[in-house]
């Protein structure tokens, strides 16, 4: 079973940094909607959170000043482990929290409801939360307005990757667009830098794409046409001699 929760924590980690917003600026659109979460919850602090690997971090925050506080005492830490939304109405009367510095100390919650957030492929990155520093409650409404406003986050994260991406794509295509100098005999390529190689490496530099080898049918029948009688269909065969001697004569 641990091993089973290793393998998900890794995997929901390498997910997060997919979207690279750990540590990036605020933005207006996420401000907006923690400022929407508070309002709508009649609460002093509402937070876009993200669990890193012992840390939360904070991608947007209404109410409070810190950027990040340690993953262990997180109550988001918590959330992230529910399908849906995590409520703490009065957290001195659960034993989970009753001692946690956040709690005792700055900012003093007493009441916390977390929304994850939930990726399409089904990882849950951190949460749309809500604090206040009394106990009290959300209404059936305030409830589906924080998870509606928890996927709105999620869409906005979604839309950020996908422009990356695709940025990342577009220039790509214009490398490849352009004039790539190629040897004229051995088909190297050269690079910016001025240095020659093969192509598979010069398309690796830029892609993540992987090659293998093989032999194609026409170099199958000019270089081992004895091989190429035995492997080739029967149709090709017929070819084999006359295919050879055009290869010579290209060769000479």
């Amino acid at each position: 079973m641990k091993t089973n929760i290793s393998v998900h924590e890794i995997d929901r980690l390498e997910a997060l940094r997919e979207y690279h917003i750990l540590d990036t600026p605020s933005e207006q659109i996420y401000d907006d909607i923690t400022t929407l979460a508070a309002f709508i919850c009649d609460v002093p602090i509402a937070l876009i959170s993200l669990i890193d690997a012992d840390r939360q971090w904070f991608k947007s925050k209404v109410g409070l000043n810190t950027q990040e506080t340690p993953r262990n005492i997180s109550f988001c830490d918590h959330a992230i482990l529910n399908q849906s939304i995590m409520i703490v109405n009065d957290a001195l009367d659960d034993e989970r929290f009753v001692n946690n510095p956040l709690v005792t100390s700055e900012p003093g919650i007493r009441f916390y409801a977390g929304v994850p957030l939930t990726t399409p492929r089904g990882y849950q990155l951190g949460t749309l939360c809500v604090i206040d520093h009394q106990p009290r409650a959300l209404s059936e409404v305030q409830q589906k307005t924080l998870a509606a406003l928890a996927r709105q986050v999620v869409i906005q994260m979604e839309l950020q990757r996908v422009s990356a991406h695709l940025a990342a794509a577009l220039d790509k295509i214009d490398l490849m667009a352009g004039l790539v100098p190629i040897c004229s005999y051995c088909k190297g390529i050269r690079n910016d830098q001025g240095y020659w190689s093969t192509v598979e490496k010069f398309i690796e530099q830029h892609s993540a794409v992987e090659f293998t080898h093989g032999v194609c049918d026409g170099c199958m029948r000019h270089h081992f046409p004895d091989v190429a009688n035995v492997l080739l269909p029967q149709s090709d065969r017929a070819n084999l001699s006359y295919d050879a001697d055009q290869g010579d004569a290209l060769v000479g």
